[in-house]
Parts: structure tokens; sequence; C-alpha cells
């Protein structure tokens, strides 16, 4: 499927080259949002070991301690 862009209120076709582009920078979008969605869940995670490892007297980890305490 050819992609267009707009320039000056015309649609024109991208180039093969900048439809390489365009699909680079689709994939690194996903792989960052999936990077962001694995440091929130690293986040919940630390906390809830964390809270539990309070309650319990054991020591925490430097994660946990972040995630908890900010």
């Amino acid at each position: 499927m050819t992609r267009h862009k707009l320039v000056n209120g015309e649609k024109i076709n991208l180039t093969p080259a900048e439809e390489t582009a365009r699909d680079q920078e689709e994939a690194q979008a996903l792989i960052d949002q999936q990077a962001i969605k694995d440091a929130e869940t690293a986040t919940a995670n630390a906390r809830t070991t964390g809270k539990a490892k309070l309650k319990t007297g054991e020591a925490l980890t430097d994660a946990e301690v972040e995630a908890l305490f900010g």
C-alpha cells in the first residue's frame, strides 16, 4: 500500500526510501512502547515484593526501595 504525505496541501506519494524510513520509525515506536510497558511492570512488581519484604522484615533491593519510596 502506497503511503502519502501532504506538501503545501497536495497529496504526494512517499518515495521508497521515505517508506523504508517510516517503517523503521514505526518499528522503533513499537519497541519504545514495549520498553515503557516493561518498565512499568518491573516497577509494579518491585513495589509488590518490596511491600511483602517489609512485612516480613527482609532486606529490600535498590529497585524495591525506589519503587516504594521514589
